[in-house]
């Protein structure tokens, strides 16, 4: 299944897309949100389900709405995976900017950050690039994983049970901010600088995570062309070191790392400015577009 929140008519909602996807079914009755949708787990899917077959009211055309982040203000923090592609790490470990302790260009256990709920934004909704002061804006397009139920000590071999499934993030870095504060966190959380969705899709959507492929095109030019099968951690090591020592919970969202091609990847490095567009996609997860004001 693919869910979506939208607003109409000003109001916020989520549902679920129709099969041909044109249409989304309002799912207000069964939950207040999505994210308190996947919290029902999988007694929430098979309710969907049932819904689905019977609806309560005709489903509302995709064009008459506007489509949100899935989880439009998540009620926690996102977690990052940093330097997760080869190539990529290669890049920006000889970019001038890797300010991780004792940087090595591929790390040996992975890089957790986190980017603020607020930073959060929907397909469509501009990255304001006058939010950061040092005008070094970059863009990285990631693989999000979105966990179906609570996740303490899981083993790598049942990690993918705990996925509920997956959508597109655009991690939005302000690259001087980045290096500046020895850290990652304020450099990635600045205001419209998580563009996500446009949908989440069901893990049984998607007979192999490892073989999608993601790519990234700014205003048209293909910038970052991989498969997630190139991860240097997969998705099941990632789920397994996170909830070693920290409970992970339904909705909790994973922005699993972003391949090569990234603005500072050039010389001179290629950051985003006014009217410039972002388009990110991802096999069987739709498009995130997003224009730079």
């Amino acid at each position: 299944m693919r869910f979506a929140s939208f607003t109409r008519s000003g109001k916020p909602a989520f549902g679920a897309l129709t099969a041909d996807g044109a249409a989304i079914v309002d799912l207000g009755s069964l939950a207040p949100d999505l994210e308190s949708l996947v919290a029902l787990g999988r007694d929430g899917l098979a309710r969907v389900r049932e819904i689905l077959k019977a609806p309560r009211g005709a489903p509302i055309a995709l064009r008459d709405v506007t489509l949100a982040a899935p989880f439009p203000r998540p009620s926690r923090t996102i977690l990052c995976v940093g330097k997760n592609y080869r190539d990529h790490a290669a890049e920006f470990f000889g970019s001038g900017f890797d300010s991780t302790a004792g940087a090595t260009a591929v790390p040996d256990a992975p890089i957790i950050f986190v980017k603020h709920p607020s930073s959060v934004i929907g397909p469509g909704a501009p990255i304001v690039s006058a939010n950061d002061p040092t005008a070094t804006v970059d863009y990285e397009g990631e693989l999000g994983v979105v966990i179906g139920e609570p996740a303490f000590r899981v083993a790598q071999s049942d990690a993918l049970r705990y996925v509920y499934g997956y959508t597109i993030v655009n991690d939005v870095t302000s690259r001087e901010l980045q290096s500046k504060h020895k850290q990652w966190f304020v450099g990635k959380s600045v205001d419209t600088f998580c563009p996500m969705g446009p949908y989440l899709v069901t893990a049984d959507e998607i007979a192999d995570v490892t073989q999608l492929r993601l790519k990234t095109f700014v205003n048209d030019e293909l910038r970052q062309d991989a498969v997630v099968a190139d991860l240097i951690f997969d998705i099941p090591f990632l789920i397994a070191t996170l909830s070693a020592t920290t409970t992970l919970l339904p909705g909790d969202i994973i922005a699993t790392g972003t391949p090569a091609g990234v603005g500072i990847g050039f010389t001179p490095p290629k950051y985003l400015h006014a009217g410039d567009r972002v388009r990110i996609t991802i096999d069987g997860l739709g498009e995130l577009a997003n224009p730079v004001t």
